[in-house]
């Protein structure tokens, strides 16, 4: 289920400036050291941490829909991670208009705003409308 990736990292040396980088090359090093193998269900764990939406109720979701009858684990997953990253994307694109109105809270109107202007989010135009 789970399969290992090799990764050749550069031998750059950490730098202060980008910490972010530094944890990833651990990682790295971890993964081709042998250090992080997981199978089972400490594997499934570990997907459990990667996604920050509550699987459990992403697959209640899916199954809700007549069409699905079973979803697997990695399935569940996928759409959770892309959940996440559709909301964030639409998140930092309404925190533009936000920032225009000097203010740091999102409001209904910035995603209003970002929805209209933005095509990508031209499927969601009306969905906002009470």
């Amino acid at each position: 289920m789970a399969e290992n990736v090799a990764l050749s990292v550069a031998p750059l040396g950490p730098t202060e400036s980008d910490p972010e980088r530094c944890e990833g090359e651990e990682e790295v090093r971890r993964n081709e050291a042998g250090e992080n193998k997981q199978t089972g269900p400490v594997a499934g764990a570990t997907q459990n941490r990667l996604a920050k939406l509550p699987l459990s109720r992403i697959k209640a979701l899916m199954k809700a829909d007549p069409d699905v009858s079973l979803a697997s684990q990695e399935s569940v997953f996928i759409i959770a991670k892309a959940t996440e990253l559709f909301v964030e994307m639409i998140a930092k694109d309404a925190l533009v208009y936000a920032q225009h109105g000097k203010r740091k809270t999102l409001q209904r109107k910035d995603l209003d705003n970002a929805i209209e202007a933005i095509d990508e989010f031209a499927f969601l135009e009306g969905t906002l409308d009470v």
